[in-house]
């Protein structure tokens, strides 16, 4: 009974430092964030605050035009989110149930790209896109990642593993594969969608590098773009970067606590453990 013991406090132990080592960061962030720069500037700083403000989050919106970018944040990340689960789910199901010339090589190159860093994607990207005439527009931010390699493959473990006598079954009824798809699959696909609608909205709302290489003026900023220029000739506002970080977090914290059941029920069941 004692083992017993000794071993649920080093479990607990154990679960309680790294809660500590993840989510000290984003309650320092929070903290400094109520705090007046000189006080964040402080050595040796302060973990909880002696003076609590809400002048940093003022100064930020009178600063930059977060409405504006966190408008921009929403509309991208929620279109990326809409086109990945379609998208990505119908070519998992055409890799995972349907049989066509070319099929093993198609796949092989989806694999391929997970391989592939995105930074050595952005030059030939932005020369398309220019080309295109889409440089400064919501589409030459969004069309790159339309449809995400993780999401496919993804898609496509979790539908592998449906029985092939529901579709069997559907098809003998006389039905065809769209309906087949949109009736039979996406309805059990709960959650390997939750979980990739999460990576998805995380991926476009954190995204900085390539909406600051298409956009071009301030109307098409995001959320981390438009943070990026608090970092002027004056120096580093730190007031202002650390409340700016929870208004761009807390959209994301919001999200996960209310689809975390999901996201650990679709990363078990998608052969990612």
């Amino acid at each position: 009974m004692n083992r017993t013991r000794r071993q649920r406090a080093v479990t607990y132990l154990g679960l309680s430092l790294g809660l500590a080592l993840v989510a000290g960061p984003f309650l320092w962030t929070a903290l400094s964030s109520l705090k007046p720069e000189r006080e964040i500037r402080r050595d040796p700083p302060t973990f909880w605050p002696e003076t609590w403000t809400l002048d940093n989050f003022g100064e930020l919106f009178g600063r930059v035009d977060l409405g504006t970018a966190f408008a921009n944040s929403l509309i991208i990340a929620l279109v990326l989110v809409a086109t990945n689960l379609l998208f990505c789910s119908m070519v998992g199901y055409a890799f995972a149930k349907l049989s066509f010339r070319g099929k093993r090589l198609a796949f092989g190159l989806v694999l391929v790209q997970l391989a592939i860093p995105a930074i050595v994607l952005v030059v030939p990207q932005f020369v398309l896109i220019a080309k295109l005439g889409l440089v400064n527009t919501f589409l030459g931010i969004i069309l790159p990642t339309v449809v995400a390699p993780l999401g496919v493959f993804m898609m496509r473990q979790f539908i592998s593993d449906l029985p092939d006598e529901l579709i069997d079954a559907a098809r003998v009824d006389g039905a065809r594969e769209l309906r087949i798809f949109f009736r039979i699959i996406l309805p059990l696909c709960g959650p390997p969608l939750a979980t990739l609608g999460l990576i998805t909205f995380l991926g476009a709302w954190n995204n900085f590098l390539w909406p600051a290489v298409v956009a071009q003026s301030e109307d098409m900023y995001t959320l981390p773009v438009a943070l990026n220029i608090l970092n002027d000739f004056e120096g580093t506002h730190y007031n202002l970067l650390v409340a700016g970080s929870v208004v761009v977090i807390a959209p994301i914290l919001f999200l996960f606590v209310l689809l975390q059941r999901f996201f650990v029920q679709g990363i078990a069941t998608t052969g990612l453990k």
